[in-house]
């Protein structure tokens, strides 16, 4: 199966998240294209930060991506 992406947004909330969800057991992936646009001498705006999950474990980290979105 595939990754898919459960946030895009600044790094502080998607680190909050990334955190909600390895307490539920899920393994993320952070794609940050602020440090990437920053290393090749570029700017970014808006969502630069996005998190990703397996499909497979979607599951078992709904609940933790719900709560942090009714927490925002």
């Amino acid at each position: 199966m595939g990754v898919m992406k459960v946030f895009s947004g600044s790094e502080v909330m998607a680190m909050a998240l990334k955190a909600r969800i390895e307490d539920a057991g899920v393994a993320t992936i952070i794609k940050n294209n602020t440090q990437s646009a920053r290393v090749a001498g570029f700017g970014t705006l808006g969502t630069a930060v996005e998190v990703f999950i397996d499909e497979s474990d979607f599951g078992k980290a709904h609940k933790a991506i719900e709560d942090f979105r009714m927490s925002i």
